[in-house]
C-alpha cells in the first residue's frame, strides 16, 4: 500500500509552485514545543542491545537509529530510545514510525508514571504523526498507541491500557508475519494481566507467542525480556530460566537487561546468580547517571540495589547488605524521583532490620529525607510504617504499634480513593498482619490466627509487584512465626513449607521450617532445612541462625557416627 500524501508535492497556483517547506518548518516548531529529547545516546558498555530488524520503514538513513530505538525500547531504556527516534525523525521527517516510537517511549507499559507530562507529549507527537503520509500498517500502529493516549484526561489508566491491548491484538491478527506486532502484543497482554488471576491466562498466551518467535530470533531483546516478565511468577518462573541466563549477554549495554534476569533468579532462589546480575546492573546504571550528572543516581541503580540487598540477606551476608544501605543513605540527588525510587529507599532499611529480627531498629526506622514527599507514595511509605509497627509489637510497645497501624489505614484509604486496587490490597495485607500480632499480644489468639491466615491468603492470591524482589516479610512466613509463638510447630511447619514454595530458599523461611521440624523431633526435615541454609550461606556474616544450623547438623552427624 502506497503512502497517502496529504501535502501535494507539486500544486500549480497563480502565484507559482507550492511546496511543503512551510509545513516542515511548522512541524519542526511543534517538535521543539513538545520537548522531544535529543542528544547522544548515553549508555555504558558500547552499543550492544541485541538484534532487531523491524520492517523497512522510512528512508535508509533513518533505519539504523530507528532500529536502535526499537532495541532500546524493548529493554525499557526509554529516554535513550526517544533520543534515537528523534535521530530517525531528523534523518527522515516523514518517518511516521519514528513518531510512533516517541509515543511508545513515553508509555511505560508495566508501571505507572507520575504526573501528566508523558501523556501530553505522547498525545502531541501522535497529532503530528497523523498529519504525515502513511501506509495502512503504519496507521494501524498509530491507532494502537493512540488508544492509550486518547482521552487520558477523563479515562483511567486501566481502561486505556485495555484499549491499547485490544488494538494490538487487531494489529497482531491483521499482520501475522510482523514479528514486532507479535512481540508488542505479548507485552500488551502482560500490561493488562490481573495479578490475582492464578490461571495466568494472559501470561500463558503471551508466553506461547514469544516462545514461537524465539527459534528465528534468539538474540531479540524484546522476546527475551518479555518472556522474563511473562513468567515472573512462582509457578511459572522455571520456564523463563533459559531466557534469563541469555538476556544480559545479548544486551550488555542496558542496565535494565543486566537486572531483569534477577527477577527469575529471585523467584527460584538462585541467590548467587541474582547477586551477580545486580552487581552488573547497578554498575551499569551508575555509569549511565554519571554520564549525565556526576553527583546524581538513576532510579535503575536503586531498583537493582533493592534486589541486591534482598539476595545478600538470603545468603546471610549482612555486611554486604548494610554496605549497600549506607551507600544508599549517602545519596544527595536521584533522578527521577518516582515510585521505584521511593520503594527501594523504604524497602532496603526495612528488609535489613526485619530479616535480622532487630525489632528495636525496625521500630525506629526513619523516613529518609532524600524523598521529600513521602505522602505522594502511600504504598511505598507503608513499608516503613509496617516495619515500625511490627518492630514495636515485637519490642512490647503496642501504643506505638497502634499509631503506625492508624497511619497504614490512612494510606489504605488514600489508595482506595485513587482507585489503585492492587496497592490498596498490599497495604491491607500489612494492616491485617499488624492487627493479627497486636491481637496476639493482647491475648486474642484465635482472632490473631484468623487475621494472619487472611493476610497470607490475600498475598498468595495477588502476588508481588515487579518493582520488588519480595515483600519485606512474606505474610505466609509471618503466619509460621505466629504459629511458633503460639506453640503449634506442626501447623507452623506447614505454613513455612507452603511459603517456601512461593519464596524458595528464603533464609528465614528455611530457618523457621528447620526450627519447627526440630520442635516436632522430625530430625530428617530439621537436618534438611538446616543443611539447605548452610549450603546457601557459605559467605555469610555472623548470623545466630546460621551458627545454630551448623551446631545442629554437626551434632546430628556426631550422633549418627556414634550409633
Amino acid at each position: 500500500m502506497k503512502r497517502i500524501i496529504p501535502c501535494l508535492l507539486v500544486l500549480l497556483i497563480s502565484a507559482g509552485t507550492f511546496s511543503c517547506k512551510n509545513e516542515n518548518s511548522e512541524r519542526a516548531a511543534q517538535l521543539e514545543n513538545i520537548g522531544l529529547i535529543r542528544g547522544e545516546i548515553k549508555l555504558c558498555g558500547g552499543m550492544e542491545f541485541g538484534v532487531v530488524k523491524f520492517s523497512a520503514f522510512c528512508n535508509s538513513d533513518s533505519r539504523e537509529p530507528f532500529n536502535l530505538g526499537i532495541s532500546l525500547l524493548h529493554s525499557f531504556e526509554y529516554e535513550e530510545a526517544e533520543k534515537s527516534f528523534a535521530k530517525a525523525i531528523d534523518a527522515d521527517p516523514d518517518c511516521v514510525m519514528a513518531y510512533w516510537g516517541v509515543a511508545m517511549s513515553n508509555f511505560h507499559a508495566l508501571w505507572n508514571q507520575q504526573g501528566t507530562k508523558h501523556l501530553e507529549k505522547g498525545s502531541k507527537i501522535l497529532e503530528i504523526a497523523q498529519s504525515l503520509p502513511k501506509t495502512d500498517r503504519e496507521q494501524d500502529y498509530l491507532n494502537a498507541i493512540h488508544a492509550f493516549y486518547k482521552d487520558w484526561e477523563t479515562l483511567d489508566l486501566s481502561t486505556r491500557k485495555s484499549l491499547f491491548e485490544t488494538k494490538m491484538e487487531e494489529l497482531y491478527q491483521k499482520y501475522p508475519d510482523d514479528t514486532e506486532a507479535a512481540i508488542f502484543y505479548a507485552l500488551a497482554l502482560n500490561t493488562i494481566a490481573n495479578p490475582a488471576d492464578k490461571t495466568y491466562k494472559n501470561q500463558k498466551k503471551a508466553g506461547n507467542i514469544l516462545e514461537s518467535l524465539m527459534p528465528d530470533q534468539p538474540n531479540h531483546p524484546g522476546i527475551l525480556h518479555y518472556i522474563i516478565h511473562t513468567y515472573d511468577y512462582p509457578e511459572l518462573a522455571s520456564l523463563a530460566l533459559p531466557s534469563a541466563r541469555r538476556y544480559a549477554s545479548i544486551a550488555p549495554s542496558s542496565a535494565h537487561a543486566q537486572h531483569m534476569p534477577s527477577h527469575i533468579f529471585t523467584r527460584l532462589g538462585l541467590w548467587d546468580e541474582s547477586i551477580q546480575s545486580n552487581i552488573n546492573s547497578t554498575a551499569s546504571a551508575l555509569c549511565y547517571s554519571q554520564s549525565i550528572d556526576s553527583t546524581a543516581h538513576w532510579d535503575e541503580e536503586l531498583h537493582g540495589m533493592d534486589y541486591l540487598v534482598y539476595a545478600y540477606l538470603q545468603v546471610g551476608d549482612n555486611d554486604k547488605a548494610i554496605e549497600q544501605m549506607k551507600y544508599l543513605l549517602s545519596f544527595k540527588k536521584i533522578f527521577p524521583v518516582n515510585f521505584k525510587v521511593a520503594y527501594s529507599i523504604a524497602a532496603i532499611p526495612a528488609r535489613i532490620a526485619l530479616e535480622n529480627k532487630n525489632w528495636k531498629e525496625a521500630a525506629n526506622l526513619p523516613f529518609p529525607a532524600i524523598v521529600s514527599n513521602w505522602d505522594d507514595f502511600p504504598w511505598e511509605k507503608s513499608i516503613l510504617n509496617f516495619a515500625r509497627a511490627l518492630g514495636s509489637i515485637r519490642s512490647g510497645d503496642l501504643v506505638s504499634a497502634n499509631n503506625e497501624l492508624n497511619i497504614l489505614k490512612t494510606s489504605h484509604e488514600k489508595l482506595l480513593d485513587a482507585k489503585d486496587a492492587y496497592k490498596a490490597n498490599q497495604v491491607l495485607i500489612q494492616i491485617k498482619s499488624i492487627e493479627a500480632w497486636i491481637s496476639y499480644k493482647n491475648g486474642a489468639s484465635e482472632k490473631a490466627l484468623t487475621l494472619m491466615q487472611e493476610a497470607a491468603e490475600m498475598e498468595y492470591k495477588t502476588g508481588k509487584h515487579p518493582v520488588t524482589p519480595s515483600e519485606v516479610i512474606p505474610a505466609g512466613e509471618l503466619l509460621g512465626d505466629l504459629l511458633m509463638e503460639m506453640g503449634d510447630p506442626l501447623k507452623a511447619l506447614k505454613a513455612y513449607e507452603f511459603d517456601l514454595k512461593q519464596h524458595p530458599n528464603r533464609f528465614n523461611g528455611l530457618y523457621g521450617a528447620a526450627k519447627a521440624a526440630h520442635a516436632l523431633n522430625n530430625k530428617e526435615k530439621a537436618n534438611k532445612y538446616f543443611q539447605l541454609l548452610i549450603n546457601q550461606s557459605k559467605k555469610a556474616s555472623d548470623r545466630i541462625e546460621l551458627r545454630e544450623a551448623i551446631d545442629y547438623v554437626n551434632s546430628s552427624s556426631a550422633g549418627a557416627l556414634a550409633i
